[in-house]
């Protein structure tokens, strides 16, 4: 990452998959919830996954897809305290910790946007202690739209003003990047491995950073 600090004004940090290990996500939803799932309604983790796959991509990008209400209610688990059971696999991603505390002594304005749940956030928090480097943690759902929107962008300046020209935004979700560009924010990167156990499917069209 080439940043002029002295251009930027304004951090705005994605969590999962940017500073926290995307596999717990992954783990989460295409393994444990599934098999489990699987389980309580006596069917195949094949036939699991025949249903699941179509629910999944029907929603992908909208704010229900990010919802663990929606999701507790459409599949009769209680995906909270799923997430509990495999919470040992939440992590930062390597040095994303010294990044954060970089920010802190750049900028004076830090905020964490993620369309992640708050119930989801304030479990990361418990494990990681993330809260401390954030002027502001920002969830998608108090704002009504998900990143992905150009909706969320407005409201987020309403909520507290910042000049997109001296933002920096890093998130690893192609389409909310694309987002994030559209509403004029200058200062865009990617994340090349949010996943540590997994690569990376298609490559960012904007610089994607190896290791913080």
């Amino acid at each position: 990452m080439n940043i002029d600090w002295s251009q930027i004004e304004t951090v705005l940090l994605d969590m999962d998959g940017t500073l926290l290990d995307l596999h717990f996500d992954n783990h989460f939803w295409r393994h444990h919830m599934p098999q489990v799932y699987a389980e309580q309604n006596g069917v195949s983790l094949q036939d699991t996954y025949q249903k699941l796959e179509p629910m999944f991509q029907s929603l992908e990008g909208t704010l229900d897809w990010y919802c663990v209400d929606y999701w507790s209610q459409a599949l009769g688990v209680d995906v909270m305290a799923l997430k509990r059971e495999v919470a040992d696999r939440i992590a930062y991603r390597p040095n994303a910790e010294a990044f954060l505390k970089r920010c802190v002594d750049q900028v004076g304005d830090v905020r964490m946007v993620t369309n992640g749940h708050r119930k989801v956030l304030n479990l990361k928090i418990e494990r990681t202690q993330i809260d401390q480097y954030f002027n502001h943690m920002v969830c998608s759902h108090e704002l009504e739209h998900p990143k992905e929107e150009q909706e969320f962008w407005h409201h987020l300046q309403q909520t507290s003003p910042f000049d997109p020209k001296k933002t920096l935004f890093v998130d690893d979700n192609e389409a909310v990047l694309n987002s994030a560009a559209e509403y004029g924010i200058q200062h865009l990167y990617s994340i090349a491995k949010p996943d540590s156990k997994r690569e990376r499917e298609i490559p960012s069209q904007f610089p994607m950073i190896e290791s913080f």
